[in-house]
Formats: C-alpha cells, sequence, structure tokens
C-alpha cells in the first residue's frame, strides 16, 4: 500500500505567514520606539553652543541662530540661549560643570523641557548631562534626524532616515536601560551572566540596519535602471543643490509650472522631485530638486543619502542656487561644495 505523505493545511501557512508578520511588525514598533525622540506637544526648548578659541565668535553666533530655527521647525518654542567661552570641549559634560549647572538651575526655572546643544555630544556626556538637566537633552544632529523623520514621505525617504537614526541611536543604547541581566548563568553555564537585554537591543537594531541597507540597495539597482532608460532617450538630468532655505523648490515651480511643496523654513523639503522642463530650443530637460546641505551636516545622514546623492553625481548640470540676500551666504556656500 503506498503512504501519502503528509502536507500542511494552507490555514497552516496562513496561520503561520500571520503569526510571522505580527512578530516583525512588533520588533519594528519596539525600534520604533526607540528612535523616537519628540513629544507631540509643543516643547519649551533651551540652545546651549561653545565658543571655542579656533572658531570666529559671529559663526558661533549665527550657528546657534541656526539652531533656533531647527528647533522651531521641529515643533520646539526657544525660550533662552547660552553659550560657554572655551578652548576645548569638556570631556565629560562638553561644557563646563559650573556652567552646566548655571544653565540647569535656569532651565528648571523656566520650566524647560529639552536642552539642545550645537555640537555632537558622545553617549557618556549625553547621560552626563541628563543627570544634571534632570531632562531631555539633545544635540544638532539628533534634531535634524528628528525633522527628517517628519518630512519623509516616500518610502526610499522613510528608510534613508530610519537608517540613519538607528545609526546614530547604536553606540546610545546604554541610555534607555536601567537593568541589565535578563537570564542568569547556572550549572552547564559558567559563562557569566547571559545574555542581556541591552545585547539583545543591539542585535535588533543590527538586524534592522542591515535589513535597511539591502532594501536601498534595491533602491540603488532601480534608479541606475531609470538613469540608463533617460541615457537611451538622450534626455539631459540637471539637479537644483543648494542650502537648505534658499529656494531650491521655488525655482522648480517657477521654471516647471508645478506646485511643488516650497516652505519658508529649514527642510521643508526632503524627497528629490523630478520634473520635466521644456528649453525654448524644444529640448527636454529633466530638473531634480534636491534635499538641502546645512552646516555641520551629519556624516551618517550623508551616508544614508548615498541612493539620492547618486542623481546629483550623475547629473549632467549641477545648479547651485544661493541666497545672496543671506549674511553668511559665501559660508553657505562653501557648505554645500564641502559635502558635494
Amino acid at each position: 500500500m503506498q503512504k501519502r505523505a503528509f502536507l500542511p493545511s494552507e490555514t497552516w501557512y496562513n496561520n503561520r505567514s500571520k503569526h510571522l508578520t505580527e512578530r516583525e511588525s512588533d520588533r519594528r514598533t519596539e525600534l520604533k520606539a526607540l528612535i523616537e525622540t519628540r513629544d507631540r506637544k509643543t516643547e519649551r526648548v533651551f540652545l546651549i553652543g561653545v565658543e571655542l578659541k579656533s572658531r570666529n565668535g559671529s559663526e558661533s553666533q549665527d550657528s546657534l541662530e541656526e539652531l533656533s530655527e531647527l528647533s522651531a521647525t521641529a515643533g520646539g518654542v526657544v525660550i533662552g540661549e547660552g553659550t560657554q567661552k572655551m578652548s576645548a570641549p569638556c570631556a565629560a559634560t562638553f561644557i563646563g560643570k559650573g556652567k552646566a549647572d548655571e544653565f540647569a538651575l535656569h532651565c528648571s526655572r523656566a520650566d524647560v523641557d529639552t536642552v539642545i546643544f550645537d555640537d555632537d555630544l558622545s553617549p557618556g556626556q549625553s547621560r552626563n548631562l541628563e543627570k544634571i538637566f534632570n531632562c531631555k537633552v539633545l544635540d544638532r544632529t539628533s534634531l535634524i534626524l528628528d525633522i527628517f523623520a517628519q518630512r519623509a514621505r516616500t518610502r526610499e525617504g522613510k528608510l534613508q532616515i530610519e537608517l540613519a537614526q538607528l545609526q546614530y541611536l547604536l553606540p546610545r543604547l546604554t541610555r534607555f536601560w536601567g537593568h541589565l541581566s535578563r537570564q542568569k548563568g547556572g550549572i552547564g553555564m559558567r559563562g557569566g551572566e547571559g545574555e542581556t537585554q541591552l545585547e539583545t537591543d543591539r542585535r535588533r537594531v543590527q538586524d534592522r540596519i542591515a535589513r535597511i541597507r539591502r532594501d536601498l540597495e534595491v533602491v540603488r539597482r532601480q534608479r541606475s535602471t531609470q538613469r540608463s532608460a533617460r541615457q537611451r532617450n538622450h534626455w539631459a538630468l540637471a539637479s537644483i543643490v543648494g542650502y537648505t532655505n534658499a529656494g531650491k523648490s521655488t525655482l522648480l515651480n517657477t521654471l516647471t509650472g508645478t506646485q511643488v511643496l516650497a516652505e519658508d523654513k529649514l527642510f521643508a523639503t526632503l524627497d528629490p522631485t523630478t520634473r520635466r522642463l521644456r528649453l525654448p530650443t524644444n529640448q527636454s530637460v529633466l530638473l531634480t530638486d534636491t534635499v538641502g546641505f546645512i552646516r555641520k551636516l551629519p556624516h551618517g545622514l550623508v551616508e544614508a543619502f548615498k541612493a539620492t546623492l547618486e542623481e546629483v553625481v550623475q547629473t549632467d548640470l549641477l545648479l547651485h542656487v544661493v541666497d545672496v540676500s543671506h549674511p553668511q551666504a559665501d559660508e553657505q556656500i562653501r557648505s554645500v561644495d564641502a559635502v558635494l
């Protein structure tokens, strides 16, 4: 008698697939909670900058004013700011301990929700400062990442921002855990305390980073295919680049007659937009509006946006838009050139 092989039912496959999908969704939700850095309510913000001897005083003040604009874009209300002149940042608290205590007292009286530093902080500095200020402490990079997370609309843009946020979060995971051990070693397990919750979350973040990189690699291949198609049509490609809020989207709307979002705020446009422009010579040009640049642009953000910035690398013409009415126009030009 011939034996029949047992095959799981279709219902079993569907239930298993549903279970795996729910598990993946739960993991992503937990990671999202880790990289969430902003509240839904309007936050009261205090800004702190450092004037190093190697920097120009006016340059530091301009950078602090730009940080104020970034805070407003993120939805915060700036209620004050402070600076300290130093020869070099303090290893433990970035600013001096005395100055930190002075600012912390002022923030406590003013009911400040968030303190934002104009420079990047190390994980250790962030932890120490949060203990002193007894409130949320961010640096310039985390603020920019938060703004980008609010502005991302396309799947590619969201992937790029999540990648940058997770890369920024990875060395700072210890901030989020007061407990470490989850299971202990026992008989036959003399290696110590076993896996910790911190190690579990670190591995989970690394797995998610690897998956996002694979997805972005698919995006790069798609862009390469689209680029090849444009080359077959012999259409020229022009990219509008420049400092954030310099008027790039406004120029695109004026030239092509489209209605791309254009607002008078930093990083109003994040996802690249391409429109067809017909020249007086009856030649077609594809005009691309790119993400704006900014001074002290986080290196991880540049890495995450490689898929988008490849369009700039492969373009036939770069249109560098500059707001000449800005008092720091020359410095903005240098910042854009440095990124390019």
